[in-house]
């Protein structure tokens, strides 16, 4: 069995990876794991590139923790202004022994309430709780789920980017080692 670490223990994270890797890889058993681990940049991360180095420091960590393991993967949600407005995302990073794959979720626009709060230091979890009344939502369906009526939630959300950032992997002859 092929060994899968995540560098979070948030089962938002763990489930997404978890769902893909069935999707993608459905010949092959996986145990994954998840594991704390610091993702090396803020908090909340304000910029794309302070979001992407903390998505790759947790899939190196990862690897470093677990140099056993088949694929390490680091998930990073991040908040970045786009024309005066704030935006959230994630990055997602996965890396095996001979490769690594990168890519981002869409954005989407967050409130002014939640742009006060986070000027104010809170991270956008703690923000969506505070504002929406909710309770640990970033383990949940997120600012995501909370903003589309439940309609898009954090696991769904993170897919996309994890099956893109497969890409590599699963189109090795298109991306030399």
């Amino acid at each position: 069995m092929s060994h899968v670490v995540i560098g979070s223990k948030n089962p938002v994270k763990i489930n997404c990876v978890k769902n893909v890797f069935g999707r993608v890889f459905p010949e092959k058993e996986f145990a994954f794991e998840g594991i704390d681990l610091a993702s090396g940049v803020s908090d909340q991360p304000m910029t794309d590139a302070e979001t992407l180095k903390g998505a790759i420091n947790r899939a190196n960590g990862s690897h470093i923790l677990k140099p056993d393991a088949i694929f390490c993967l680091g998930i990073e949600g991040g908040i970045a202004e786009i024309d005066g407005a704030l935006h959230a995302f994630a990055w997602v990073v996965i890396q095996s022994e001979k490769r690594t794959g990168k890519a981002r979720t869409a954005t989407f626009p967050l409130p002014s309430a939640i742009r006060k709060l986070l000027d104010e230091g809170y991270e956008l979890g703690h923000a969506n709780d505070k504002l929406f009344k909710e309770n640990n939502s970033k383990q949940k369906g997120g600012a995501v789920g909370t903003l589309t009526l439940g309609m898009l939630d954090r696991t769904e959300y993170y897919e996309q980017a994890v099956l893109l950032a497969l890409v590599p992997f699963i189109n090795e002859g298109l991306f030399p080692a």
